[in-house]
């Protein structure tokens, strides 16, 4: 587990010192030529998405599953089908582990006693934290370790190098998994300091849902509610402070995938907590109860993000989250949850189409996971055995909850183009069902120890 306990400013100094001691010594060795670093890094993170949440969503919209698994305690196997989604085509493709600072996985017990996956499971502040900065921390920890003191992001490493920086999602930009890639903070519900943060922060490219004047319908209330952002802050974004320009009805959202952008965007989608989840109405079906018209979806919030992030000739960061999965698992509503894994596709999709078109898999970085499977979804009749989901194209897979909380189960990790090797090399733990995996800090480490360690900004490029 890495040890780094510096902030961004620490981190420069740090990476400013490494430099000079590698050009003292450049002469006194032959060193290996480094691997190649990825210019751009895209983490999609699909909160709560583990393998039957895909395999809900792929026999939904496809009508077949890649991978499941059936069997009895100690007699469990994985049955392989046909890919549905492109990310299940990816050249890499191994399994997470998603523990906490306290938490744990047993690849043996997991698949013994059925119950075995619930037990103490990280939540998303300290699952976001150990993805983006390679440490692993209590839950409710944003960008701290065990002791409370900040830790570098990658997104701070990044800037550090003279690239740009974003974070999304389709839940509160100040919630757990968007902030713990911009912020430090000791508590996740510390929302309004968690915006202050994100507000004063150097990033170019911060969306979500959180608007205090809208509720979860898209509907403008009667009195501004203050809960995920202060009013201080909204109103300094709208005044364009801080080099802020704030971007709200859809509309604007839309404009930002095309053409020329501002410098820095700060969206904030008309809706309190979900851009649709959340809405009103019972779902029995995907899509049965109308969405909120007047939100982006977060493939429209993506590719405006990628046209402001590309800007920077250096390069970016950017983390994609799916955040209302989680929300549908922890109510165990299975036709929201395979909308909100669809939705997290459209997005993977308009990420994939701005690689082919727009760069290559020689200089991005594509990874595709989750941060943890909420809900326990497995087939019916599950518990203490193993089924399958079963179902056809267009109609409502056959599904069982068995938690209405976050679990210690592997989670995929779909991963292509520049760095991807070597993110595949650091599964070495062996799982007797999932085979190889690695640990969720693995993803912030290859860069931060790894493929951006001791690195400068492109030689001859042109600063913003």
């Amino acid at each position: 587990m890495s040890t780094r306990r510096i902030t961004a400013s620490l981190a420069s100094l740090v990476l400013v010192g490494s430099l000079a001691c590698a050009g003292a010594t450049a002469d006194a060795a032959p060193r290996k030529k480094a691997p190649k670093a990825p210019k751009n890094v895209i983490v999609m993170i699909g909160d709560g998405m583990g393998y039957n949440q895909i395999t809900a969503a792929s026999l939904y919209d496809k009508g077949r599953a890649y991978k499941q698994t059936v069997g009895t305690p100690g007699k469990v196997r994985e049955v392989t089908g046909k890919p549905a989604f492109g990310y299940e085509r990816f050249p890499v493709q191994v399994d997470m582990a998603t523990t906490w600072n306290e938490g744990s996985y047993d690849p043996l017990r997991a698949w013994k006693d059925f119950d075995y996956v619930k037990v103490s499971p990280t939540d998303s502040a300290a699952a976001g934290t150990a993805m983006a900065t390679g440490v692993k921390t209590y839950n409710a920890g944003l960008g701290v370790d065990p002791d409370g003191k900040p830790v570098e992001n990658i997104s701070e490493r990044a800037i550090s190098m003279g690239k740009a920086a974003g974070s999304i999602s389709s839940v509160q930009f100040s919630h757990a998994t968007p902030a713990s890639y911009v912020v430090h903070n000791k508590s996740r519900n510390d929302y309004l300091g968690i915006a202050s943060q994100e507000v004063a922060s150097k990033m170019t490219v911060m969306m979500g849902a959180g608007h205090p004047a809208f509720d979860d319908n898209g509907k403008k209330l009667d009195k501004p509610n203050y809960k995920y952002i202060g009013e201080k802050d909204f109103t300094a974004l709208q005044e364009g402070q801080k080099g802020w320009n704030l971007v709200e009805e859809k509309a604007d959202f839309e404009k930002l995938t095309k053409g020329k952008t501002p410098k820095r965007v700060f969206g904030i989608a008309q809706a309190a907590t979900t851009l649709q989840q959340a809405r009103d109405g019972e779902s029995s079906e995907p899509y049965d109860v109308p969405f909120n018209k007047n939100v982006p979806d977060l493939a429209t919030m993506t590719k405006g993000a990628l046209n402001v992030l590309d800007n920077d000739p250096d390069g970016f960061t950017l983390m994609v989250e799916g955040g209302a999965i989680d929300w549908a698992g922890h109510s165990n509503n299975g036709a929201r949850n395979i909308e909100e894994t669809l939705e997290f596709n459209k997005a993977f999709t308009a990420v994939n189409d701005w690689v082919t078109k727009n760069s290559n898999w020689n200089e991005t970085l594509l990874i595709v996971t989750a941060d943890h499977e909420t809900g326990y979804m497995e087939g019916v009749n599950a518990d203490p055995n193993w089924t399958l989901l079963r179902g056809k194209k267009g109609t409502m897979p056959r599904l069982s909850w068995y938690s209405g909380d976050h679990t210690n189960q592997l989670v995929p990790v779909y991963a292509k183009g520049a760095g991807s090797k070597q993110l595949a090399a650091k599964a070495v733990a062996g799982d007797p069902v999932r085979g190889k995996y690695l640990d969720n800090t693995d993803l912030a480490n290859l860069l931060l120890d790894d493929l951006w360690a001791n690195r400068t900004q492109a030689a001859g490029s042109k600063k913003k």
